[in-house]
């Protein structure tokens, strides 16, 4: 498979090409220092042998925002270098931090934009960033990500909606570029060429008069062209869109825009890639071969191996599902594709974030703060004699299934079969019952579930069930008046 084949990116050669996208965690205190949780988080992701581990988004200022990183002062640096010696004890996982700047908001609703600061702010802005790359490269770390993207300072400027009337404004694209421009060119002069840089932003920004693909493409020529090292790509997650919940301080996925961005259950698989691929074939038609790593509700080896063997992208970030099972890559590579512990998205790890809560995945074991630890020997839980007992009784527009405890199970999969065959995992649940709601009338559908230990060690298919829904009152109205018609 190409996805574990290396890449070399400036210098940093990756093993394969999956990418740990950096996720908030909320583990670190209001000190924003290093701690042992947050190194048990990410020693953890290099256990998977995960490519590149981008780690969480920290701050190059000390402006206040909860349980957040820092890389604003050198003091900073010996927990990061520690972190960062960790993880290259671990695995050969390369590491990155992603760096970022954002401006202020309130719990009253008010946000600072990017045309309230002054050119010397703008100006400190430049410096802090490039000092953070510095201290990066001085911690141990193998390149660093600067943050351009969703609600955040850099991607503020870089938005159509940006309100400057200045040489940094809104109203040209060289205006909205100039601030990243000149970020990239003081990180290149303070941490050295030859430290690997990359540069996180979005596709598309999925708000009214935001920018699109269009604007994404030139914006990712300008960014090869001045010599960052890889483009990581995500879409949406704008304060424009978002929905104000009095009394708590605004948070940019609440909206459509946050939607998109962390894409939930009820979305299609990979959403967002063909943005990516069209990016890519851009930048390439135009003379550069930058790599690009593509991300959003993609955790499917088949998914992966395609967009990645058809040149397509040439990383894969894959964040929920990493999150879930860290042991993903592993996995993957030694075809044991049934034991990954997959993803539901749920998105109980984004209303975690939102609220400034501990960061976990719901599929873990009960009080985890970190995912168990792989255990291949571990049986796969089994039924009694009896079998799993799966019955399923329709109602109003649902269908109910319940099951019998399997001795040893985490967590059970739900399986459902549409009249065509296709058939999906539908969620991950912890107990013995679940309700479909999303069951079209005058349909028949089969259900199974299945039990898994915490590492994924996964049973048989239970007994399998049909539930056959008689059509609606006004379907079968419409029908004998098409008969009636037709005689």
């Amino acid at each position: 498979m190409k996805l574990f084949q290396p890449l070399d990116i400036n210098g940093m050669v990756i093993q394969n090409r999956i990418m740990v996208p950096a996720m908030v965690t909320r583990l670190s205190g209001e000190d924003g220092v290093v701690n042992q949780d947050i190194i048990d988080r990410y020693v953890r992701y290099a256990q998977g042998e995960a490519g590149l581990i981008v780690i969480e988004a920290m701050a190059v200022h000390h402006s206040k925002s909860g349980p957040l990183l820092r890389i604003s002062d050198d003091t900073f640096v010996p927990g990061l270098a520690k972190l960062a010696r960790r993880i290259h004890d671990t695995s050969g996982s390369k590491v990155v931090p992603q760096i970022i700047h954002f401006l202020k908001v309130a719990k009253s609703g008010w946000r600072q934009t990017v045309d309230m600061l002054s050119l010397e702010d703008i100006d400190r802005i430049v410096d802090e960033f490039g000092n953070a790359v510095a201290r990066a490269r001085e911690a141990g770390f193998d390149g660093a990500e600067l943050h351009s993207a969703h609600a955040y300072t850099l991607a503020s400027f870089l938005s159509r909606t940006n309100k400057r009337q200045d040489e940094y404004g809104g109203q040209t694209l060289e205006g909205r570029l100039r601030l990243i421009g000149r970020v990239v060119q003081n990180a290149r002069g303070k941490a050295g060429k030859d430290f690997p840089l990359g540069v996180r932003f979005v596709a598309d920004e999925f708000i009214k008069d935001g920018y699109t693909v269009n604007d994404a493409k030139v914006i990712a020529l300008r960014l090869a062209q001045i010599g960052v090292d890889y483009l990581s790509l995500s879409v949406g997650g704008k304060f424009e869109d978002a929905v104000h919940i009095p009394g708590q301080v605004l948070y940019p996925y609440t909206g459509y825009s946050g939607d998109r961005a962390m894409p939930g259950d009820w979305y299609p698989p990979v959403p967002h890639a063909h943005f990516s691929a069209e990016i890519k074939a851009y930048i390439k038609a135009n003379g550069y071969d930058t790599p690009v790593a593509t991300a959003g509700k993609l955790s499917n080896p088949d998914d992966a191996e395609r967009l990645v063997g058809s040149g397509q992208v040439d990383i894969i970030g894959i964040a929920r599902g990493l999150l879930a099972d860290p042991d993903w890559p592993k996995k993957i590579r030694n075809n044991e594709r049934d034991r990954v512990i997959q993803c539901d998205y749920c998105n109980v790890c984004k209303h975690l974030d939102g609220t400034h809560s501990r960061v976990i995945c719901s599929l873990w074991p009960q009080g985890s703060l970190q995912a168990p630890a792989d255990d291949p020997a571990v049986n796969a839980p089994q039924w009694g004699p009896n079998g799993a007992n799966l019955t399923a009784t329709a109602g109003k527009g649902t269908i109910t299934l319940k099951w019998t405890k399997a001795p040893g199970a985490a967590r059970y999969d739900v399986c459902r079969a549409d009249p065509v065959g296709q058939v999906r995992l539908e969620d991950a649940v912890k107990v013995t019952r679940w309700e479909d709601s999303n069951v079209l009338a005058g349909t028949r559908y089969r259900y199974y579930v299945r039990a898994y230990t915490a590492t994924g060690q996964g049973s048989p298919p239970s007994n399998t069930v049909f539930v056959e829904l008689p059509p609606p009152d006004y379907m079968t109205s419409t029908m004998r008046a098409e008969d009636s018609v037709a005689n």
